[in-house]
């Protein structure tokens, strides 16, 4: 093998790492933006989780987070602007991140 197949498998590596990194801390960020938005909502206990995990499903099955939690909010007449809501899931993101980071 030469030092550039090498440095490819490297590389490939690492994106591969780095994808999987991305997806883990991805996950992590909805699931807390679930129970976030649950809390908003009034839920807790096993409906608060059963609503993050549909949280979690809606950026899988291509709703979005966002769209389905501003969609929850007004159903429920829950008062939060978008910006507090991406503000939010941006705050979320760099501690699911972190926490991703720190698990290895």
């Amino acid at each position: 093998m030469t030092s550039f197949d090498k440095r490819e498998e490297g590389f490939e590596k690492k994106f591969a790492h780095d994808e999987e990194l991305k997806f883990k801390a991805l996950a992590r960020r909805n699931k807390m933006a679930g129970l976030w938005a649950a809390e908003k909502l009034g839920l807790a206990g096993a409906e608060a989780e059963a609503y993050a995990k549909d949280v979690v499903l809606a950026e899988i099955e291509g709703t979005g987070v966002f769209a389905k939690l501003r969609k929850d909010f007004d159903a429920k007449g829950v008062v939060q602007s978008d910006h507090q809501i991406r503000r939010t899931m941006d705050e979320l993101m760099a501690k699911a991140v972190a926490q991703v980071k720190a698990s290895g």
